[in-house]
């Protein structure tokens, strides 16, 4: 795998936003870099800003697309609107990690408003009012959960493939460690999608995690991404997905410490807000809201290979 750099680690910390309370806002569809052409030339993966919670979205080379998490209910108008912005009238895959609400709060309206092709879910249940909405959404659709866990392939064509690397275990104390755990790969560049998963997760993970840019396991918390996991995943840049100002301390200095030590380039919803990685296979360029509000700086982030 082709390491891929982008030294701009010293902008990042000038354009960063004081990580004050500030009100979640998805960017219109006129703020975000254009949606990934259809010609089998890019790919392009966008890190929502739903504020404590996740969502990713990907837009695969061949326009199809893959859905991961819909963060708290709240966020749900607001992923609908811009995944309407986006041109997208169809979801092809749809990934709930694990049962927590604000991973899935706003997936049954999402659900709802989208053609569905395929849901993938960790097989576990949980006993609250927002995942029986989302089963029952489920069901009026006519849709077949599948289970989401290692080894299962999500899809493999056009030089992309996508498959689930974790859970291993079919029991956790903590519903944390249920996330499915999502390896994407286009030609050199490679994604690792981690929920929630925690290090108790990342321990039991024997499939080849190498990746390019991780989005963090549970937010940036302690209780992931652990400096041994972390050394195996190797990446260039990490994103962290967590609400300003959020209660829970995400991200933890132990874990923004570590990814110093590592030289790990590191992006916040909080601070950043959306971020938008777009890759042809070989290098891959990342734009964040932050950088679209400064007024003349370059907004694409530059790029090179090693």
């Amino acid at each position: 795998m082709k390491r891929i750099v982008s030294g701009v680690l010293t902008l990042l910390l000038l354009l960063s936003l004081c990580a004050c309370s500030l009100p979640v806002s998805l960017p219109d569809s006129n703020s975000v870099p254009e949606k990934a052409a259809a010609d089998g030339s890019a790919m392009q993966v966008t890190f929502l800003d739903v504020g404590q919670g996740d969502c990713e979205l990907i837009v695969l080379p061949d326009g199809k697309t893959i859905l991961i998490d819909a963060g708290e209910s709240k966020s749900a108008d607001d992923i609908i609107s811009f995944l309407e912005g986006q041109g997208i009238s169809r979801l092809d895959y749809v990934i709930a990690t694990h049962p927590h609400a604000d991973h899935i709060g706003g997936m049954q309206e999402v659900i709802e408003a989208f053609d569905v092709g395929e849901i993938y879910m960790p097989k576990v249940e949980h006993d609250t009012k927002t995942y029986e909405n989302l089963l029952l959404a489920i069901q009026e659709k006519g849709l077949r959960i599948h289970t989401a866990k290692d080894g299962v392939s999500l899809m493999e064509e056009g030089g992309v493939s996508a498959q689930f690397v974790a859970p291993c275990a079919d029991s956790y104390k903590d519903l944390n460690n249920y996330s499915a755990v999502l390896r994407l790969t286009y030609g050199d560049v490679s994604f690792l999608f981690m929920g929630d998963a925690e290090q108790e997760s990342e321990a039991q993970i024997t499939a080849d995690v190498s990746a390019d840019i991780i989005k963090l396991g549970h937010h940036g918390s302690s209780t992931s991404s652990s400096q041994e996991f972390l050394e195996a995943v190797s990446p260039s840049a990490a994103i962290i997905s967590c609400g300003a100002g959020n209660s829970y301390g995400h991200p933890h200095e132990e874990t923004l410490r570590t990814l110093d030590l590592l030289g790990i380039e590191t992006y916040r919803t909080d601070q950043d807000g959306t971020v938008t990685v777009t890759t042809d296979g070989t290098t891959y360029q990342i734009q964040t809201a932050a950088s679209q509000k400064t007024g003349g700086i370059a907004l694409m982030l530059p790029v090179f290979t090693i």
